[in-house]
């Protein structure tokens, strides 16, 4: 069995916060933190566990906010070196910007200091948010100065945590409805020399087009004029969600025109009936009919039932091709059926598409018993 996340966060984080406090603030009573963080800490989720031990930071560190940033951040180890990954080692520091996040508010420089702080050593994407729903205006006038900070870490820090839609985060929704000031940030860092910069501009302006579709397509192209080979990767990244859910601009915007005179055969899925756990084989072929060659760009999607009965399609990456007049390709997937934590599976009849350029054409279906 798989480690559980939580297990990577055991005991040994709060005796570890606790000896690093003692190490610049004598008086900090390390033993009574500790015992009183692990009261109701073994059945505590990751994220629980690290609000347990930032709840206890509240009692044991002093009053005033600002003495108590001081103290923690007189208690920090070393940057984080490059942008490589560093596995849960930085996610100690997540207490921190809980911390923050929830005593800093009405302190407005003390909790920038420590973001700025944390965030080279961990992330503050989660803290950040906070303060962007309360103090808007401020927190984005110190983020366009950090888009430009030397560190690699405070950089993305500024795209990371105003996407819109960050997963394990609350959802910004003052920037879902008008999303100009973060675009006004991306345009900053869409260029920036460190992938790990602009892979996080690309997933902000995909969490933008799930609500913006219009503004995404628009600030594609302003983006492809001249763009360097760098900045059409970022795109390329930008659009995948529109793309999967076929939206013809963002398939245009990729360099495909609407597939004309392009046919479906040879479709075979086996097995026809299944059962969890199974695995289903999807094979299919396309022709170009046609008399001009063709850029495909080819995806499958399978119609998921759900547990209400309804089905909702899941669309699969496959590939891109170029078929020439007359000439026919082939395509096969394997399709494991086991529950995962993105996708419970339900009994009932499932339909499977080819999706070539945003364009659905029917396969086949199986029936999940």
């Amino acid at each position: 069995m798989a480690e559980r996340l939580k297990d990577r966060f055991g005991a040994e984080v709060p005796a570890r916060i606790a000896a690093m406090i003692a190490a610049v603030h004598p008086s900090f009573d390390g033993e009574g933190f500790v015992d009183a963080t692990l009261q109701g800490y073994e059945p505590l989720e990751l994220m629980d566990r690290a609000r347990a031990i930032a709840r206890t930071l509240k009692q044991f560190l002093p009053e005033d906010y600002p003495e108590a940033i001081d103290i923690l951040l007189q208690s920090l180890g070393p940057e984080m070196d490059g942008s490589d990954s560093f596995g849960m080692t930085p996610f100690l520091y997540l207490p921190h910007t809980i911390f923050v996040a929830d005593n800093g508010i009405d302190f407005f420089e003390p909790s920038m200091r420590a973001q700025y702080e944390l965030t080279k050593r961990f992330t503050a994407e989660f803290s950040i948010r906070r303060f962007l729903d309360k103090r808007q205006e401020e927190t984005l006038e110190r983020l366009r100065l950090w888009a430009t900070d030397p560190n690699v870490h405070v950089r993305r820090l500024v795209s990371e945590g105003t996407r819109p839609r960050l997963p394990w985060a609350q959802r910004l929704r003052a920037f879902q409805v008008d999303p100009t000031p973060v675009l006004a940030l991306l345009d900053v860092l869409k260029d920036d020399p460190e992938l790990y910069v602009r892979r996080s501009v690309a997933n902000n302006l995909n969490d933008i087009g799930k609500d913006h579709p219009a503004i995404l397509i628009s600030t594609v192209r302003r983006w492809s004029v001249d763009a360097s080979q760098e900045r059409q990767r970022l795109i390329r990244h930008a659009l995948r969600s529109a793309v999967k859910r076929g939206e013809a601009d963002a398939i245009g915007a990729m360099g495909f025109s609407a597939a004309e005179d392009i046919r479906v055969g040879s479709a075979e899925i086996f097995p026809a009936r299944a059962q969890m756990g199974d695995i289903v084989r999807i094979g299919f072929s396309l022709k170009n009919e046609g008399e001009a060659a063709q850029s495909l760009l080819v995806d499958f999607a399978v119609h998921f039932v759900k547990a209400n009965g309804s089905a909702r399609p899941k669309v699969f990456k496959l590939t891109s091709i170029s078929l020439a007049p007359g000439e026919t390709a082939q395509f096969s997937k394997a399709l494991r059926l086991d529950d995962l934590t993105t996708r419970k599976h339900y009994p009932g009849l499932h339909r499977v598409e080819a999706m070539v350029n945003g364009v659905a054409m029917g396969v086949g279906e199986f029936v999940l018993g």
